[in-house]
């Protein structure tokens, strides 16, 4: 059994449980190294990592992991999760409330209501991975290495008459033309677009002297980086540049201060005081940041509604943002590593 999985169980007596079943599908990759876990459980305990799959998935499960059984099965997920529970003889398992859903745990419920009590968990596993270790931290660092090519490439393509559209394609195809994958849907958020934090892509043509939001990742063996880049065409006002600037300025003063031990919202209220010194803490409407690993969004929420300690280790986004209401937007977002005494940008290098 893997050092994850060992560590994953000595949390089980404070949540009264002897197994836990893990649904989430990143969870499973966390603590198997397996990328692909999709339509598969993992049943973690004493005896070992149960991990239940079906035909399409089995060999190659098999024959990418190690120290874990891999359980073909013959039922649906839930029955054969049934079976298993009750030949390993467990009294109470332990289930991830985010992820089972509720027609598969009445399934549970019904199967194991005699001799097995069900209790939900949240965040057991998520927890563990807030902690990168030197071989995360450096998968990230690959996926930034390409994303810095990718931005350079953006570079020499970004032209008036292309649409938002086309750079979507154009980014997408050579990320994956180079053997990296998409963690989350490109935000390519041109001139009155980029006022939306979120923007869909849109035919919409780039014109001269616009402004273009490009918010991208990339994914490197399961990592992932998570980058917003501004792309300025032509002249651009004085008010946009100076509200870049202030931007800038908000991010540095919270990333200043970031080191272990200081919670999530100080560092989220150290963006957000220096943007209201300016008058422009109303443009920013969400959170700071959060953590990346494995997925693109993960706990610690960078926010004032959670107090999280930073520790070392963890990796989060800081992503201050000005969107005013149908006229533009701006958003500076880069991946810090928290470390013993402080912390490093890891996108620093990536203009």
């Amino acid at each position: 059994m893997n050092l994850r999985a060992k560590k994953i169980i000595t949390t089980f007596s404070q949540h009264k449980i002897d197994a836990l079943l893990i649904t989430c599908p990143t969870n499973i990759t966390y603590l198997t190294q397996y990328l692909r876990a999709e339509e598969s459980w993992l049943l973690v305990c004493q005896k070992g990592l149960f991990f239940i799959t079906d035909s399409r998935y089995y060999l190659q499960v098999k024959n990418n992991t190690s120290g874990i059984k891999v359980v073909c099965l013959k039922k649906s997920l839930a029955d054969e999760t049934i079976s298993l529970v009750k030949d390993l003889k467990l009294k109470s398992v332990g289930f991830e409330e985010r992820f089972l859903t509720f027609a598969q745990y009445r399934v549970l419920a019904k199967g194991l209501s005699t001799t097995v009590k069900l209790i939900p968990t949240r965040h057991i596993v998520e927890n563990e991975r807030q902690i990168k270790s030197a071989e995360e931290v450096l998968n990230i660092r690959k996926a930034l290495k390409f994303h810095k090519q990718v931005l350079n490439y953006i570079g020499l393509i970004l032209k008036p008459g292309l649409k938002e559209l086309d750079i979507l394609v154009k980014i997408e195809n050579y990320i994956k033309t180079h053997g990296y994958g998409l963690p989350f849907d490109i935000i390519v958020a041109s001139g009155i677009n980029s006022c939306y934090p979120h923007a869909r892509v849109t035919r919409r043509e780039i014109r001269k002297n616009d402004i273009v939001l490009l918010d991208m990742g990339v994914d490197y063996k399961g990592y992932k980086s998570d980058l917003t880049r501004m792309f300025f065409l032509g002249r651009i006002s004085r008010l946009i540049k100076d509200y870049y600037n202030i931007l800038k300025g908000a991010q540095e003063k919270a990333i200043a201060i970031i080191k272990p031990g200081v919670s999530v919202a100080e560092v989220d209220k150290e963006a957000r005081n220096y943007l209201a010194e300016k008058g422009l803490d109303k443009y920013f409407t969400h959170a700071l940041g959060h953590g990346v690993g494995l997925d693109i969004h993960e706990i610690p929420r960078v926010s004032t509604r959670f107090d999280t300690p930073l520790k070392e280790g963890m990796v989060i986004t800081i992503e201050p943002g000005i969107y005013l209401p149908n006229k533009f937007g701006i958003r500076v977002e880069d991946m810090v590593l928290v470390t013993k005494k402080g912390s490093e940008v890891l996108s620093d290098d990536i203009n």
